[in-house]
């Protein structure tokens, strides 16, 4: 039904190290830092750079080797749009010079937006109203962050990353599994800037147990539930790619699903959480290594803000 046919990403050119981190917090050193969340160093845009810029810079390097012409639809996941309005999708269109014939919106969603865009692109296909999709997916997380927040600033990199998804027959039919429960919205917050508390500067405010404990009630089951939904087992998939929340996380998710070292892609010492950026750059780099070949299934998990959730299968 659906093929991702390409994926690229952008990281801003300011890097932030453990180092640095420590400078500012002695108590925490590098070592520490890395041990903790499995990142040494992440990107941070300028001050100035939003995620429409990263998002741009993402789709610049894709159409070096895709013909942008064919794309009829635009989904842009972001948390932190250049305006409340006009929607991000449609500034890209006129900037990328993309047709105007084609439908352009953003979906706010974090780092389970990769999955829901992927349901999203399905439906769009399924009923006949796209064949070429740019899913973009841009996160600047970093501008939320209190500089005080030594916490969330070891764990939150900037980035943008744009994938292709197209219609296409010879691929089966997958299923996803998503899910919602709006009850733990607090635990992961900007709770100020916009219409509730519209007077106080956006800080993000993250309660990182509530979270993980979140994440360790409710994947297991995702994961049971999507491959159930698609008649598949453990053994048929070649690989998982979870959103790259923190190497502790997805170490502990790992063991508690039971799935192999080898099945089971990790990649972000040099990127940190880019929020619904990660599992895209994630693809891209396990496909840069090898770790995905022609065939292969992969199965993709997505947690987080909301709360939100949600797993698929892709064909490569």
């Amino acid at each position: 039904m659906i093929n991702v046919a390409a994926v690229e990403y952008y990281l801003p050119k300011n890097i932030l190290t453990n180092e640095d981190i420590s400078k500012e917090f002695p108590e925490w050193s590098a070592e520490k830092i890395k041990a903790k969340i499995g990142v040494e160093s992440r990107h941070v845009a300028d001050e100035s750079e939003t995620a429409l810029d990263l998002a741009y810079k993402a789709c610049e390097k894709l159409f070096k080797n895709y013909d942008k012409s064919k794309i009829d639809f635009i989904l842009f996941c972001t948390q932190s749009p250049d305006y409340f309005l006009p929607t991000t999708a449609c500034i890209l269109q006129d900037k990328l010079g993309l047709s105007k014939s084609i439908g352009a919106l953003d979906f706010n969603l974090g780092c389970s937006g990769f999955v829901y865009g992927l349901t999203l692109a399905k439906g769009l296909i399924a009923t006949g109203i796209a064949k070429n999709i740019l899913l973009v997916t841009s996160e600047t997380y970093t501008k939320f962050l209190d500089k005080e927040d030594k916490s969330n600033r070891t764990i939150f990199g900037d980035a943008a990353a744009v994938t292709i998804v197209e219609k296409d027959e010879t691929r089966p039919d997958f299923q996803f599994v998503v899910g919602t429960d709006g009850s733990g919205f607090n635990n992961l917050i900007v709770e100020n800037g916009a219409s509730r508390n519209k007077a106080e500067k956006p800080v993000l405010f993250m309660k990182g147990p509530k979270i993980f404990t979140f994440a360790v009630e409710n994947i297991p089951s995702l994961i049971k539930d999507t491959l159930e939904k698609n008649k598949l087992t453990m053994d048929d998939i070649d690989l998982f790619v979870f959103h790259q929340a923190s190497s502790y996380m997805l170490n502990y998710l790992k063991n508690l699903c039971n799935i192999p070292d080898e099945k089971f892609f990790m990649e972000m010492k040099d990127i940190g959480n880019t929020v619904s950026a990660s599992i895209p750059i994630a693809l891209k780099l396990a496909s840069d290594k090898g770790k995905i070949k022609k065939g292969n299934k992969v199965m993709v998990v997505g947690f987080g803000v909301g709360y939100s959730w949600g797993a698929g299968i892709l064909e490569f």
